[in-house]
Formats: structure tokens, C-alpha cells, sequence
């Protein structure tokens, strides 16, 4: 099979087999593409689907968010993880509302240059929201084009390489390519997955050279993180305590919080220096305001 075949097949697999989640709906806007670009970054879509729901109903625009403290898009965050998000979110809000008018920039280059996106997500909410013709190379695309082409486990390398990139925009059809980018996408998530790919019911079975090879391991397992008794357990431990109080919390129900002292200060030092903390000036601490 050729690769218009092969691009074809994989988006009439979507068409009958996406899941219904809300930021593809036809009356999404680009705004809320990348509220859940940022929401899904190293977090499940279970998670984030009430989550984007509760935030696009508080905040529908970007000047809506930024007309909020930071401190209450790090509230709204939840227990979503990597918190850190939540401000970059709020930044971008601000730079979308004094730099382009309240609107969510069209191009590559411009969603570049806003607070915090990078390469992935700028390509990904230009396809997504505007359907531009450029390569999105997430975890998911990776893996699908790593054994579909090369015949190999996983990405040889842990970030996309020039070449790797040049290939994914050369295998974008030209007829609507956003729609086989996400269509790949969801081919990864939720058949090529990492651990358990159901081959059986992958549309390009036939053509996928890590299959036809025996589906070999990978030469190289990444471990995973640990999260328990980490920093970042102790982290979103204090972070916990701020969000559920209105005020500023005192010293005391932060060391309350976490009981190793050493790791508890170490923690708090980095929340405060990722402006996700501020001293409140009486020995207490508050959500940034």
C-alpha cells in the first residue's frame, strides 16, 4: 500500500472510531484547543475532560483568564499535576488579550512565541484549531510512525529528530492534513499504545513493518518515574494545603503538610521560585495573587 493509501485508511479509521471528546466538537474554539494542548501534557484524557469543562466555563476566552490573579488559575488547576502549567496557561492568556487582541494567534510562529509553548503545542493548536498543514509529533504520532515505518518499538530517539520531522511532514496528505494528524494521534492512544497495542484491530496491520518483524522489543526500556517520596509529592502536598484554604496559610499547617523538614523547605523553595507560592509577609504563604 502506498502512502496516500496508507494515510487514507488511518483517517477513515478515525472517522468511525474517535472517541467524543469535548475540544473537538465543532464549537470548540481555538482557545479551548489549547487550554486541553496544555491540560493533556503528561496527563489522561479521563482526568482532563472534567477539568477542561469546569475551566471553559470560567474562563471561555483568553481575556477572561487574564483578568484573573494567577493564583486562581492555580486553584482551578486542581490536581491535574505539574502546576506550573496553570501559569503558563495565564501568561499565555495575558499575551494573547495585549498582543493579539483577545484571539488566539493562527500561525506556527506566532503561537510560538507565546509564554511557554513549545514546538508541540504551537503545531498542534495550529492544526487542531485552524487546520494548518504542519507536523505534530507527540509521544502517540511517534510511536505509530516508529513501528509502522521503521519497524521499530518505539522512537529511537527521546525527542524528534530533524529528520524524524521532515518525514512526518512529508507523510501529511493535502487534502485536510489536520484531520490525519489527530487521526494518527488516536491511532496511538488508543490501539498503538506503548505496553499493549491491540494489533489485531490496527487498520494498517498489513503495512506495519514492526508487526510483519515480530513486533521486537525496544533496545532500550526507559524507566518510569517514581512518584511517591519524591519532591514533587511534597510539592503538590503544600500546594494542596494552599488551594483548599481562601487565605494565606501559616507556617505551621505547611509543615503539617509534609514531615520530612529538609525536603518540605527544599519544596517550598521551588514552588516560590516557579511563582506557584508567595510569602505573605506575616511567616504564611498564599496562592500568587
Amino acid at each position: 500500500m502506498d502512502r496516500e493509501a496508507t494515510t487514507g485508511v488511518i483517517t477513515r479509521w478515525y472517522a468511525d472510531n474517535a472517541r467524543d471528546l469535548p475540544w473537538r466538537e465543532p464549537d470548540r474554539t481555538p482557545w479551548g484547543v489549547l487550554v486541553s494542548e496544555v491540560m493533556l501534557q503528561q496527563t489522561p484524557v479521563a482526568r482532563v475532560v472534567p477539568a477542561w469543562r469546569v475551566w471553559m466555563r470560567r474562563w471561555p476566552t483568553p481575556p477572561s483568564l487574564a483578568a484573573a490573579a494567577p493564583g486562581a488559575a492555580v486553584r482551578a488547576w486542581g490536581r491535574l499535576g505539574y502546576p506550573r502549567r496553570a501559569l503558563r496557561l495565564h501568561a499565555c492568556a495575558v499575551a494573547i488579550r495585549d498582543e493579539h487582541g483577545g484571539n488566539v494567534p493562527m500561525t506556527y510562529d506566532d503561537l510560538r512565541g507565546l509564554p511557554g509553548v513549545g514546538g508541540y503545542t504551537a503545531a498542534a493548536v495550529a492544526a487542531f484549531a485552524y487546520g494548518a498543514g504542519v507536523a505534530v509529533l507527540d509521544t502517540n504520532v511517534r510511536r505509530v510512525y516508529a513501528r509502522l515505518f521503521d519497524g521499530l518499538a518505539s522512537p529511537a530517539t527521546m525527542s524528534p529528530t530533524v529528520g524524524e520531522r521532515r518525514a512526518a511532514q512529508a507523510r501529511l496528505p493535502a487534502d485536510d492534513p489536520a484531520r490525519f494528524s489527530v487521526a494518527v494521534m488516536e491511532l496511538g492512544a488508543v490501539v498503538c499504545t506503548a505496553r499493549a497495542p491491540r494489533c489485531d484491530g490496527c487498520p494498517v496491520r498489513l503495512e506495519c513493518r514492526w508487526l510483519a518483524a515480530g513486533r521486537p522489543a525496544a533496545d532500550v526500556v526507559r524507566p518510569g518515574q517514581r512518584y511517591e517520596g519524591t519532591d514533587r509529592q511534597a510539592r503538590g502536598r503544600l500546594l494542596a494545603v494552599l488551594r483548599d484554604s481562601k487565605d494565606a496559610v501559616p507556617q505551621q499547617a505547611m509543615d503539617a503538610a509534609w514531615p520530612d523538614d529538609a525536603q518540605r523547605r527544599r519544596a517550598l523553595h521551588g514552588l516560590i521560585t516557579d511563582g506557584l507560592v508567595e510569602p505573605n509577609g506575616d511567616g504564611g504563604y498564599r496562592l500568587p495573587a
